[in-house]
């Protein structure tokens, strides 16, 4: 069974389950799997972009296949070994096991990807021989999901070097080429371009996606079960309900302030929720208490967000972290709600 078929059967049903709300981006990705799109998730980090994207190797079923480097189908083979009648055994592989992670990095090389010449396997079979090529991770997602993580940090050479395969499934490596009538999906995920270290994807690479964006959770509800599902939970230490939500309130706050450039992620509410329990614990109380979360703060929160130009002049992180924090206890106390 092909992929889109594979997802065509999951059209009504509730997928993407290890994502918690993201509706409408559930649903375009869903969408685009079933006709055999390439996507790319943009979104800023902390948000769930690569567990989406397991989550789809997730859904595909198990299937037989040769046991080589290609994941051929013992119908179809592609690699050199099947074709020639070498590999004789197969075996059962599970989604996830279809599941190839590259990740996005300026000193990525196109041998990375596709594969190169094996030196020992060349002066055995010779230079020019299919023998003597090691494939790279992109034919190892024959039959899966090949997952590109921070697309947008590749070297535009790996980016020219990825358009052939997109487009016409057949890479040219070395002297000679080699077909690729593998069945795979790319996924990649990307980071907004005004990070530091990103690359810009040319207009014609993008031409090859389509683009399903990914933002931070909808609501303070859907963030505390995302929050309570993604801790180290320490057992000993009891967390109340009022407390994680402050938690919460506080980081949303900040993140929709007016003088913040770049906003905390999930990652944060996660990290001062795990570091506040930390912090009662080493104190010796079976409670977190607001204490190991003011202890917590500067620490998680910090260098996870930029203020805008007008205010970073005029004051540290550190400093607008405190007064934020005042400002919101204060808040809480005369009997403020978060909207």
């Amino acid at each position: 069974m092909s992929l889109n078929e594979t997802f065509k059967k999951l059209a009504g049903k509730e997928v993407f389950n290890d994502i918690i709300g993201q509706e409408k981006t559930k649903k375009q990705l869903l969408s685009a799997l079933i006709v055999s799109r390439h996507c790319i998730i943009v979104g800023p980090p902390g948000i769930g972009k690569t567990t989406l994207a397991k989550n789809v190797a997730e859904l595909l079923p198990d299937i037989n296949v040769n046991d080589c480097n290609f994941n051929c189908s013992p119908d179809n083979p592609i690699c050199p070994e099947c074709r020639l009648g070498k590999i004789i055994k197969t075996k059962k592989i599970k989604g996830m096991d279809r599941f190839v992670r590259i990740q996005g990095s300026p000193d990525l090389t196109v041998e990375d990807l596709l594969g190169d010449i094996d030196p020992i396997k060349a002066l055995k079979f010779g230079p020019l021989s299919i023998e003597a090529f090691t494939p790279g991770k992109i034919f190892k997602a024959n039959n899966g999901v090949l997952f590109f993580d921070e697309i947008n940090r590749a070297p535009e050479k790996l980016q020219n070097a990825l358009l052939q395969i997109l487009e016409e499934r057949k890479a040219t490596i070395g002297s000679y080429d080699i077909e690729f009538p593998a069945d795979f999906v790319l996924i990649g995920s990307m980071n907004p371009e005004d990070f530091a270290g990103t690359e810009k994807l040319s207009e014609v690479f993008l031409d090859r996606f389509d683009i399903v964006y990914m933002e931070y959770p909808e609501t303070l509800e859907i963030e505390k079960q995302i929050v309570k599902k993604r801790s180290t939970i320490i057992k000993e230490i009891k967390f109340s309900e009022n407390l994680l939500n402050f938690i919460i309130e506080f980081v949303r706050r900040i993140r929709e302030g007016k003088d913040i450039e770049r906003a905390p992620s999930v990652r944060v509410s996660i990290g001062i929720y795990e570091r506040a329990q930390s912090n009662s614990l080493i104190s010796g109380r079976k409670e977190v208490h607001m204490q190991d979360i003011d202890e917590a703060i500067v620490s998680v929160l910090n260098h996870r967000i930029r203020l805008k130009p007008s205010v970073k002049y005029l004051i540290t992180n550190e400093e607008f972290i405190k007064k934020q924090l005042k400002e919101f206890v204060e808040y809480k106390e005369s009997g403020g709600e978060f909207p």
